[in-house]
């Protein structure tokens, strides 16, 4: 029988303390260690204090941040790390709100997460008395997630950390939502029946195998293809089977682009890169081969300009979820399986008389990066001062170039933009940034969890818009003294600097910061470096300081304010005003200049 019990810190903890009896908060830990957890993401408070507190003192890694958004955003990208769910663990209601934006963003990118929060009691929230907190946090927490469970009893845990392990990681990987009412964590039951209540989950996530027949299909449409392409997707960079994809490309012998978490699977550098090509290749491809890629808005859904006006292309894909094909395009070689089985398959079925696509075809894929690339190099050497973003990325592309182990984090408008398309990676899982979503405040919770993870060196190219979503962890960064290195790419405002009241009023225009803010300073006032550049010799200098040292540093990056344009690259998606240039002449002007 199961007591409750009002606090862990209660006079059963003499008998706990001999082994026992046991709680709620040391099961819940043991389970998730049982599964392999080492660290956990989390802001601490009612009622989940003592539960950090007692999984540090199991040996659990536990990083407290000052936002749960951003305790969020660092499991999600841990669970694209490492393959394993990322936790987060943030207390009721408006901290449970918090976090529950990281899990709808790890759900949207296909990552696995499992939100653990706190909660108050049924009783309570049922009948709506107005208790600390008082939300049904799981009905909420449902349409945003692949599954919610609570777990109302002690010896219920082991099961509901089990259910959401294999909910979270099976099929098309996703967030997990586990709902802990306080007074469960403070039940006590047994140690052995409660050591015998824990789950070791096995296989959460078996290989699926494409059949024969769709495998045979889609060799066939592969090799009727006289201008192929591939494209990569993040869900290709997460099934790290990096050698296998490699096989395979260099087998097909067909041009890749890849998306932008998908850059380092093979190098930007590599002969069949068609990244600065991208408009050519999306346009004359006649048959596109999309591996862990999906047809959503950041490919245009496959239809429009950018895909020519011809039509009429063949599309292959791979992809675990049965669903995700025809979603916007008809997809004639759907291949239903993990990105790993499905690409092995298609190597024992190409054999020795598949031929390489056409030479022509190849060629001018080549001549056009070349060309762009020739055309580009000059830009990125320019010593303006303040820079421009080119200027500035030019030098990040070469850091990264010389330190090809540092993991690139990235997010703004123009810096996310254009770092993309400026910055090679050259190693798989290098590159982390906002995801399916295309939202800003990722940055310092992905620096945090890539420099855990992985132990490398970071590096996070933010613009002062973004960075101002978590600046405040910079402190979280000082605290832990991890090896990340922020450059802000300040332009004193979003998508620019220089923008203007239409009104005429004293009040700053909308898309205006502070001018010349010294966000350095931050990062001086918690202890780690900080340093003020306003040319590419100065942004250099400082970044090589930062990586030699391996301290917390921030680098504001001074940027002309007139650089950069609305919306980065996704201006069409901000609709436009036919009213405003005609009533208001500074919007006429903004517009111009837009």
């Amino acid at each position: 029988m199961i007591k409750s019990i009002e606090s862990p810190m209660t006079a059963s903890d003499s008998e706990t303390a001999t082994g026992n009896l046991t709680d709620g908060f040391h099961l819940l830990i043991d389970a998730l260690r049982l599964n392999d957890i080492e660290t956990i993401y989390n802001v601490p408070g009612i009622p989940i204090t003592d539960l950090g507190r007692f999984a540090q003192a199991q040996g659990m890694r536990v990083l407290s941040f000052r936002h749960e958004q951003h305790a969020g955003y660092a499991a999600a990208a841990a669970g694209f790390l490492t393959k394993k769910p990322g936790i987060c663990m943030t207390v009721s209601a408006p901290g449970f709100l918090n976090g529950l934006t990281a899990l709808a963003h790890a759900t949207a990118n296909c990552w696995p997460m499992i939100l653990i929060s706190g909660s108050s009691e049924r009783e309570i929230v049922d009948l709506q008395r107005g208790d600390y907190e008082e939300m049904d946090q799981l009905a909420v927490a449902r349409p945003h997630c692949k599954a919610a469970y609570r777990i109302l009893n002690a010896r219920d845990i082991g099961l509901g950390v089990a259910r959401a392990f294999r909910a979270s990681l099976s099929g098309r990987p996703g967030g997990v939502y586990l709902d802990i009412p306080g007074a469960m964590l403070g039940q006590v039951m047994n140690a052995e029946d409660g050591k015998s209540s824990l789950i070791k989950v096995v296989e959460p996530n078996p290989s699926v195998r494409p059949g024969t027949e769709a495998v045979s299909r889609a060799v066939h449409a592969l090799k009727s293809a006289k201008r192929p392409l591939i494209i990569l997707g993040k869900g290709a960079a997460y099934a790290q089977c990096d050698e296998t994809l490699r096989e395979l490309v260099e087998t097909l012998g067909f041009p890749y682009l890849p998306m932008s978490m998908a850059k380092g699977l093979l190098p930007d550098t590599h002969p069949l890169c068609a990244s600065a090509a991208r408009s050519l290749a999306l346009k004359e491809a006649d048959c596109v081969f999309l591996i862990g890629a999906r047809l959503n808005w950041l490919l245009g859904h496959g239809q429009g300009r950018a895909w020519g006006e011809k039509g009429g292309k063949t599309f292959v894909q791979i992809d675990v979820e049965p669903t995700e094909i025809d979603s916007n395009q008809m997809v004639s070689a759907p291949l239903i399986g993990d990105v790993k089985s499905c690409a092995e398959e298609l190597l024992k079925f190409i054999g020795d008389d598949f031929s390489k696509p056409d030479r022509g075809w190849i060629d001018a894929i080549r001549v056009k990066v070349d060309s762009n690339i020739a055309r580009m190099a000059p830009r990125l050497r320019n010593n303006n001062s303040p820079m421009d973003y080119h200027a500035a990325l030019g030098v990040i592309k070469d850091v990264i170039s010389e330190n090809p182990d540092a993991v690139l984090v990235n997010e703004g408008a123009n810096a996310l933009d254009l770092a993309r398309s400026i910055v090679d990676i050259h190693k798989p899982r290098k590159r982390l940034d906002v995801g399916t979503w295309g939202i800003m405040g990722i940055g310092m919770g992905s620096a945090m969890a890539a420099s855990v993870e992985t132990g490398n060196q970071v590096l996070a190219i933010e613009g002062d818009s973004a960075f101002g979503f978590s600046g405040m962890e910079v402190e979280t960064i000082c605290r832990y003294g991890l090896p990340i290195c922020i450059v802000i790419l300040n332009n004193n405002g979003i998508y620019r600097g220089d923008g203007e009241n239409w009104s005429g009023g004293d009040d700053p225009a909308t898309t205006s910061f502070v001018p010349d803010s010294r966000y350095e300073m931050m990062m001086r006032a918690f202890g780690g470096d900080g340093f003020y550049v306003t040319n590419p010799g100065e942004l250099r200098e400082a970044v090589n300081k930062a990586f030699i040292s391996r301290r917390p540093t921030l680098i504001n990056a001074v940027i002309d304010p007139a650089a950069g344009r609305e919306s980065g690259n996704i201006g069409n998606l901000n609709p436009s005003s036919v009213v405003a240039p005609m009533r208001y002449p500074q919007a006429g002007k903004q517009s111009q200049q837009s």
